[in-house]
């Protein structure tokens, strides 16, 4: 007896593939050929945002997705609107975000092959090759279900990472019986837990952790992926451990624990990386912001046991040996060491050298003060800005940052206290990621605040972006440093001993008024001259419901000269 025949479009069948695996949220910019497909979102439970431009929806779609811990979809029209929508991947491509992007070709007649003057014929899935872990062209609509598995499965294998299909705007439009189609969810199609790993891995790893004298603990956005936060912080506390955690998994551990080492305090992390007997890394590649995990920002390997969690076997070792790999899911095998940990004794109560690395943070808040006490001679001290921002905002608010000096102020001044609240473009410094990404936020998170702190520079790349945070209904709030310029050029000018005078495209229109921008598009908008104005302009931007713009004019001679740039110099050097 055969089943009856279950008719529907290719584009219905498409939105039931992605339910399947899991997506409920999808952004992009809508073509006509999309609207067999894009009409049965509401039908599946996915909520679609239409953006202004690819680039941005690809942004907030990977903002989603970093809180949520799920792939999100952004889909982008053939040619160029497809391009915009690449350019945005390459940002989910370095910062291991898996983000599933579709884009239509034009009919598959004149473009397969390309017959020499199509409209729209561009060769997508070439480009898309090297900035995804899997590109692919549907030529076949009973593919569909196949094609959009191998996606998320590359999206979500290893380190996670964006995947591209590619489709003909005229299948989607075609009908199929699904009757006779492998429809199965994402659980059956790939692996969702890798488990804790080898057991015997597990407890020679709790052998040298319960046996060290100066246990040291890094965390890296893996661990945030696998919502291991709150395992990681016990098994240091249970330890006595110092703990720290790359740019991208602030958050991991609060940034007031005792025995937590700030990453803008290299000073006193170094010495405690070099002090280290066992070091511990979970679910961090070890990158350039990180030292490499080498000396002089670590210890030398050779005298210090390293453990490696991580989901990914290329990521082992990859920059610094490693005396013991487990290939598993960081919470299960965080959770399992932890259990192994304490069947070996009871907890530390203290950190051995506690003392030594408290009086060498101490010289690092000495130092930085001078930033902060600083007196604005044009505006507001931009430290101080950075400062009241973080006091007027809950514990569990959702910080993004994005800029050059500005984001230096507030890596070094803006603490994070609860995982999934730091959002920041690390591996690429893509400007222009930090209004999207507060969106992508916001909506994946509605009860938790969400602020912007941004350079005026780059607020200008997707200041348009403000009327899709109003129309989607996604109240941000965007606090605009602005010096009338890209800081951080300037700063790189002057490091080089060029007189201002020769500065080249360094500076920005002093008469732009971001608060207006955000005005006119029907938010609300604010203007701060002086820091007594701003937590009150701060006030009345969150009581105003809607996405807004607090405009600070900071003083430029203060900003050229940002905490941190040093260090942040130096960190690219190593």
């Amino acid at each position: 007896m055969t089943s009856e025949p279950k008719l529907g479009t290719v584009g219905e069948l498409l939105m039931r593939c992605l339910h399947l695996e899991g997506v409920d949220f999808m952004c992009g910019i809508v073509d006509g050929a999309h609207i067999p497909f894009v009409v049965h979102a509401p039908d599946y439970g996915i909520q679609y945002v239409n953006a202004r431009h690819e680039e941005a929806a690809t942004h907030i779609a990977e903002a989603y997705s970093r809180i949520v811990h799920r792939p999100s979809v952004v889909i982008g029209n053939p040619g160029p609107g497809g391009a915009n929508m690449l350019a945005g991947l390459t940002s989910a491509h370095a910062e291991g975000h898996p983000v599933v992007a579709l884009a239509c070709t034009r009919r598959s007649a004149t473009t397969q092959p390309d017959r020499g003057g199509a409209w729209q014929a561009t060769d997508l899935v070439a480009m898309a090759e090297p900035i995804t872990k899997y590109a692919a062209l549907i030529t076949r609509p009973d593919r569909v279900p196949e094609m959009v598995r191998a996606a998320f499965r590359a999206a979500t294998t290893g380190r996670p990472g964006p995947a591209f299909l590619a489709i003909p705007d005229e299948l989607l439009a075609e009908t199929i019986d699904t009757s006779t189609l492998r429809l199965t969810p994402a659980a059956r199609n790939r692996v969702v837990d890798l488990g804790p790993g080898d057991p015997a891995a597990i407890e020679q790893a709790a052998d040298w952790l319960a046996g060290a004298q100066r246990p040291f603990i890094f965390a890296g956005k893996g661990v945030l992926w696998a919502e291991a936060s709150a395992a990681l912080v016990e098994l240091g506390d249970h330890l006595g451990a110092g703990m720290s955690t790359s740019l991208g998994a602030r958050g991991v551990i609060p940034e007031d624990h005792p025995h937590y080492f700030h990453l803008f305090d290299m000073q006193t992390t170094r010495v405690v990386r070099d002090d280290a007997d066992v070091v511990l890394v979970v679910g961090a590649r070890l990158g350039e912001y990180d030292g490499w995990g080498m000396p002089p920002a670590w210890g030398d390997p050779g005298r210090q046991r390293t453990i490696q969690i991580d989901c990914d076997p290329l990521s082992m070792g990859l920059n610094r040996p490693v005396d013991l790999p487990i290939v598993a899911d960081a919470r299960s095998a965080l959770d399992a060491l932890v259990a192994a940990v304490r069947a070996r004794g009871e907890p530390r109560s203290t950190m051995v050298d506690e003392a030594k690395y408290a009086a060498l943070h101490a010289d690092t808040v000495a130092n930085g003060a001078s930033y902060v006490l600083a007196a604005a001679g044009d505006g507001v001290n931009p430290g101080q800005m950075v400062m009241a921002v973080r006091d007027a905002f809950a514990r569990d608010a959702i910080t993004v940052v994005d800029g050059g000096n500005t984001t230096l102020w507030a890596v070094a001044l803006n603490p994070i206290f609860e995982p999934d609240s730091f959002l920041y473009s690390v591996k690429m410094g893509y400007l222009g990621t930090g209004l999207p990404f507060a969106i992508g936020a916001k909506l994946a998170a509605p009860d938790r605040p969400v602020y912007l702190l941004s350079g005026d520079g780059a607020f200008g790349f997707n200041v348009m972006e403000l009327e899709t945070a109003l129309r989607a209904g996604a109240p941000v709030v965007c606090i605009v440093a602005v010096d009338g310029g890209w800081g951080m050029e300037r700063s790189a000018y002057r490091q080089k001993g060029i007189a201002a005078a020769r500065f080249q495209g360094t500076d920005l229109s002093s008469e732009t008024r971001y608060d207006l921008v955000a005005t006119a598009i029907g938010g609300h908008g604010e203007y701060v001259a002086t820091i007594a104005e701003l937590r009150p302009a701060l006030d009345r931007a969150v009581a105003s419901g809607k996405p807004a713009v607090v405009h600070v004019r900071v003083d430029p001679e203060l900003n050229v000269n940002a905490i941190g740039y040093e260090q942040f110099q130096y960190s690219r050097t190593l």
